[in-house]
């Protein structure tokens, strides 16, 4: 309830302050009366809300809680005192024994040998080339002894021949061959031909598939 009272408190303040100023808003004649009217309806709220508001709750004074050391301090006054007993030790004491030495030495601790683990069998030997891997080697012997042949050309050659293209890799790369020595050998075999010039012979190794360092070797090589 003076929740309500306070919210028509303050519209009844802004109905004055209104009022003052324009009293024409609410079809009044005068300032005058308007201030008489909501002024008066202000303090009627103002009372209301004064007579409804909850009162407020007072505050306790907190109750001292005695100290704690002060009881211990109590408890332990009043303790009884124990008295220490005093013992007497006699003049002449007895002497005590002390034990021989022992000679006997401490047992010797035998270690069982133990026996080593069964070796399993070495795995047999796995042949290091296939059988088409050899005839590729060997063909592509045959061919270098024929011409001379770039790697790339040779691998061609093998695989132009049937082999697998790994097969023919393999068989170039493991047929000993020097490649600026089969540069200048097709190189030979091209001057031997027809009349070259040097980067006329190059482009025409390059096109063997020879690379541009074993191509200009091949052509310083007849001379180029």
């Amino acid at each position: 309830m003076s929740n309500l009272f306070l919210v028509l408190l303050l519209v009844s303040f802004l109905c004055v302050i209104a009022g003052l100023i324009k009293p024409s808003l609410f079809k009044l004649q005068s300032r005058k009366k308007a201030g008489l009217i909501f002024g008066g309806s202000t303090v009627l709220f103002f009372v209301l809300f004064g007579i409804t508001a909850p009162p407020t709750p007072a505050t306790t004074a907190p109750v001292p809680v005695a100290s704690t050391t002060v009881a211990q301090n109590i408890v332990s006054s009043t303790a009884p005192v124990t008295q220490t007993k005093k013992t007497v030790t006699p003049e002449n004491p007895a002497p005590t024994p002390t034990p021989a030495p022992s000679t006997s030495q401490p047992p010797q601790s035998t270690s069982i040998p133990t026996q080593p683990a069964p070796q399993s069998p070495a795995p047999a030997p796995v042949p290091s080339e296939t059988v088409s891997q050899e005839n590729a080697i060997a063909k592509a012997m045959d061919y270098l002894n024929f011409s001379g042949f770039s790697h790339d050309g040779l691998v061609d050659q093998l695989v132009y021949d049937q082999f697998s293209h790994a097969d023919a890799v393999y068989g170039a790369d493991n047929c000993g061959a020097d490649w600026n020595e089969q540069a200048a050998k097709k190189a030979q075999a091209y001057m031997s031909e027809s009349a070259f010039s040097r980067g006329g012979l190059i482009s025409q190794l390059e096109y063997d598939k020879f690379t541009q360092a074993q191509a200009e070797y091949g052509a310083t090589a007849v001379g180029l």
